[in-house]
């Protein structure tokens, strides 16, 4: 019997969770009972990229998921999806989005932080704080969503690979003009650079969040080599992330869990104190995703509109 068929040979219900980031996308399919029966990848979804492309990356993950599964592409229209995107939250998305044609059931949007939650504590109330080119904190608690941060580099992002790359690059510069000892750290930024500051302010006018986030690794392995200009950046990135679980603790998440690249490696730096409040995900965020489907909360989907 094909896995999308009752036994009558009519098409089941299914779930979809998608997870709409911004280096990828996947899905997964499941039954109503949350048997797994496909999963599948696409190109990034975060709507920043625009909407179109955003939503177009869903699609295909879902397609993926569904030909995984040994399922024909029309049986998208038999699930109810729940997918999580970044930048949902900002202004208009959620209102842009909702109107658009899809080929679901029905579907939800969310914020992918949110269901990256969901998915750490297995639908219990709980917080995280994410730490990769950006950081962000974030608490599901019943029905009310606290986040902290998060509101982009480099106005915000305390403690990200961005905000660590950012750190490093200007301590660079002020060894360079002698204002405090090279370092490890230091020269291998300027030498990347030609030892020419100017070059650097050359190609600060086009870098973004990523680029400046390539430079942590290197941050990390010299601090954790005992570079002093390594330690000082990392030992600050610690103070930002622990700020984060803190408040998060401090509006009630009874657990918190740290996710990200960055995330184990920086676990380590942070007080022995914020150590101990932190518990390892669970879940991932298209768990998260199908915790929200298969809880039922479809009742009110963000849109109606199949193509």
């Amino acid at each position: 019997m094909n896995p999308g068929e009752g036994s009558s040979g009519e098409p089941k219900r299914l779930l979809i969770g998608v997870d709409g980031g911004g280096t990828g996308s996947r899905a997964r399919i499941t039954n109503l009972e949350g048997c797994v029966l496909g999963a599948g990848g696409a190109e990034p979804a975060a709507v920043r990229l625009g909407i179109d492309r955003s939503l177009a990356a869903v699609e295909s993950a879902a397609l993926a998921a569904a030909a995984d599964a040994g399922l024909p592409p029309d049986v998208l229209s038999k699930m109810d999806a729940v997918v999580g995107l970044a930048g949902v939250g900002r202004k208009g998305v959620l209102e842009a989005l909702v109107v658009r044609p899809h080929p679901f059931r029905s579907v939800r949007y969310m914020n992918d932080a949110t269901i990256a939650c969901l998915g750490a504590h297995q639908g219990r109330d709980g917080g995280i704080v994410i730490v990769g080119t950006g950081s962000v904190g974030l608490a599901v608690l019943g029905e009310r969503e606290v986040r902290i941060g998060g509101y982009g580099f480099p106005v915000s992002d305390e403690g990200s690979g961005a905000d660590l790359g950012l750190n490093a690059i200007r301590l660079a510069l002020r060894a360079h003009d002698g204002r405090i000892p090279a370092t490890r750290l230091t020269r291998a930024i300027m030498a990347r650079f030609g030892d020419d500051p100017f070059e650097v302010v050359a190609w600060m006018d086009d870098a973004s969040a990523t680029d400046f986030a390539r430079f942590a690794p290197l941050a990390m392995d010299c601090a954790e080599a005992g570079d002093s200009v390594g330690r000082q950046i990392v030992m600050k990135a610690a103070v930002d992330i622990g700020g984060l679980v803190q408040r998060l603790i401090e509006c009630g998440a009874p657990r918190v869990a740290l996710l990200g690249g960055l995330a184990p490696r920086l676990e380590l730096w942070l007080p022995e104190d914020i150590r101990g409040s932190i518990v390892p995900a669970e879940g991932d965020a298209i768990d998260g995703a199908l915790c929200v489907a298969q809880a039922g909360r479809m009742a009110e989907p963000s849109s109606h509109r199949q193509a």
